[in-house]
């Protein structure tokens, strides 16, 4: 009975005030946590919990987005877009902001766990098809001046270029991207890992400052 009337307020999930409501009663009957993500398949809308915020005005997800409990998105002054490709899925109490010229992109079939955090200041962050990220990644392409005889809350912010992340790269649990990074695709960054420079296509980084250790096509099956 349970998926019946999942399915049936599913069909009606949107966006504005309406779709939102038929989203909070299809989670009504629907479980918790990842199998909730199977919500976003019944309505090319997708889903987005009721706990969530999307305070964007330049959201733009594609279809069958998923956005879970208590995640935001958050658009600051001259904050620019927030893209989604197909399929995305970002878990519960994750953050997106935007602000000065920064922006997100993301392409089809990304999949972010939860507590994860993307900064957009000044630059943007690309993230490829396919990339996992694990729960507690941040990604800060900014940073602010440090220089000394001025506190540095007033100080302006600063950026060494944008975040982009490969296709089908996979990010462990706790991974830091730093400003002008490109993580090459099919990369894997081990779980706690700093990246302030460039990992190769398929490469294995691992520590702080994050070190290529191996590559992808050395390690046996």
């Amino acid at each position: 009975m349970g998926r019946r009337w999942v399915r049936f307020w599913m069909q009606f999930a949107g966006y504005g005030a309406g779709g939102r409501l038929a989203m909070r009663l299809a989670a009504w009957f629907a479980p918790p946590h990842k199998d909730q993500v199977q919500l976003a398949r019944l309505n090319k809308s997708g889903f987005i919990a009721p706990s969530a915020t999307i305070y964007h005005a330049q959201f733009q997800p594609g279809k069958n987005v998923y956005i879970g409990d208590r995640v935001v998105i958050y658009q600051a002054r001259a904050g620019g877009p927030v893209q989604m490709g197909d399929r995305v899925a970002l878990l519960r109490d994750s953050i997106i902001e935007t602000g000065s010229g920064g922006s997100v992109n993301m392409g089809d079939d990304v999949y972010i766990h939860p507590r994860c955090q993307m900064n957009a200041y000044l630059t943007s962050i690309t993230i490829g098809r396919g990339v996992m990220v694990a729960a507690n990644c941040v990604f800060y392409p900014h940073n602010h001046s440090i220089a000394a005889g001025q506190p540095i809350r007033e100080q302006p912010l600063e950026t060494k270029g944008p975040i982009v992340i490969g296709e089908n790269a996979w990010l462990g649990t706790g991974v830091v991207v730093l400003g002008g990074v490109t993580i090459g695709a099919g990369a894997v960054i081990g779980a706690g890992a700093v990246v302030t420079g460039d990992i190769p296509a398929n490469g294995i980084a691992i520590g702080s400052p994050a070190k290529v250790v191996k590559m992808r096509e050395n390690v046996k099956t």
